[in-house]
């Protein structure tokens, strides 16, 4: 069982521009960065002028007859294939691609060098791209919600709007982690994207010039109605030190209650998600992780918390994930707060990164699921608000916010 911790994150959602898999990746996930890594098969890449024998080869005894196949396949398309030569990088790559997405999970993966070096930029808030959250894990990068101030808002970009074509080319069968690698890129350069929105019969064109992005993770202020109303974007970097800074500065306010906001928070690290939690929750059990032998490691709250006591609601909506949900999970388990909503996106599975020897890229792999403090399952289920209110895509064009008021009644009544 690989139950290594040295580096473990939690992600799903990936922002154009804003998050990037700095963990998990794409669709992102969550996990454990493992050391080293070696390949099943010690030479799966033979020279270009090699006849590979497919009874024995460097294929492992006990798996030559399992794998002659494959070797017989590999020799085919190098003595037949109208286009030559082949380039063996490129078939071996999709071999572990092919390995990796007949497994049916869509967090298990291949990342090749490029993609993995990408993946594991640090969740710091500072960004180049366009400014959007968005949804990697359908047929098209899927915007979720344009950030405010930023170029994707003021071009026009709406939630639910697919990419289909980048600079014109067609994105259709791209996996939708690398179609948002091609939307970020360098401030002041220029991309061009073809957009399908909902009832409307032709693709929609934009030309969007990528910005900066600076977006803190943790923002908070005192309501008109004395509720201290705290922000979180991800689970990065500085996401603790800024909490603990906020929540320092609102509770020597003495507001009457706190809204925490986890809304299209789709995730980030692990221990930052345990640290957020335990800003709210005194003691006692955050999550566990349970893996495929049925053991358990458990994760309780650290002491000090500033906001132990203070009445509180949390926001939370369908692109609400991952780290997100572990700590909704856990302050709704723990009867610390209501959640207000709707059903949350349900990615609660652990995956372990494990780089490949050489350089050549890494594998994730799912090895454990989380479960929230009374034993319930995240993984595609999600959590359930306790009081369920829709906020609709005319909503956001009006500025109208009736989950945010719902919380606020909570506050209010008699």
């Amino acid at each position: 069982m690989l139950k290594n911790k040295a580096f473990r994150v939690v992600l799903v959602l990936m922002i154009a521009g804003v998050l990037v898999s700095g963990s998990f990746a794409g669709g992102f996930v969550a996990g454990h960065l493992m050391p080293g890594g070696t390949s099943v098969f010690p030479s799966l890449l033979p020279t270009p002028t090699l006849t590979v024998d497919t009874t024995q080869g460097d294929t492992p005894q006990d798996l030559q007859t399992l794998f002659k196949p494959f070797w017989e396949t590999w020799q085919i398309l190098h003595d037949n294939y109208v286009d030559q030569p082949l380039d063996n990088t490129v078939l071996m790559r999709g071999a572990i691609k092919g390995m990796m997405e007949s497994l049916g999970d869509q967090h298990s993966s291949f990342m090749d060098p490029q993609e993995y070096q990408d993946a594991n930029v640090s969740l710091n808030g500072k960004y180049e791209g366009i400014g959007a959250y968005v949804d990697t894990t359908g047929d098209y990068l899927t915007i979720v919600n344009p950030m405010k101030g930023y170029p994707a808002e003021k071009a026009g970009l709406h939630p639910g709007d697919e990419i289909r074509f980048i600079d014109g080319v067609d994105m259709t069968g791209i996996n939708p982690e690398l179609v948002r690698l091609k939307v970020i890129g360098p401030a002041g350069t220029k991309v061009h994207l073809s957009i399908k929105r909902a009832d409307v019969e032709d693709l929609l064109e934009f030309d969007i010039v990528r910005e900066n992005i600076n977006i803190p993770s943790v923002t908070g202020e005192i309501t008109k109605d004395n509720l201290a109303y705290v922000t979180i974007t991800t689970f990065g970097d500085e996401t603790s030190s800024d909490l603990h800074r906020i929540l320092g500065d609102l509770i020597d306010k003495n507001p009457k209650g706190l809204i925490l906001d986890l809304r299209d928070n789709g995730g980030g690290y692990l221990n930052t998600a345990i640290d957020v939690a335990s800003q709210f929750i005194g003691d006692g059990v955050i999550m566990y992780e349970q893996y495929g032998d049925g053991t358990r490691d458990t994760y309780t709250a650290m002491k000090g918390g500033l906001a132990t006591d203070i009445p509180m609601v949390v926001l939370v909506n369908e692109f609400s994930a991952s780290a997100s949900e572990i700590v909704a999970g856990a302050i709704q388990d723990r009867g610390r707060g209501q959640l207000v909503g709707v059903t949350t996106y349900g990615k609660g599975s652990v995956q372990s990164w494990i780089p490949l020897s050489d350089n050549q890229g890494a594998v994730r792999v799912t090895i454990a699921k989380w479960l929230t403090p009374n034993g319930n399952t995240i993984h595609g289920i999600g959590l359930t608000p306790d009081v369920v209110v829709e906020r609709t895509a005319d909503d956001y064009k009006a500025g109208l916010d009736p989950q945010l008021d719902a919380a606020v009644q909570l506050f209010l009544k008699p």
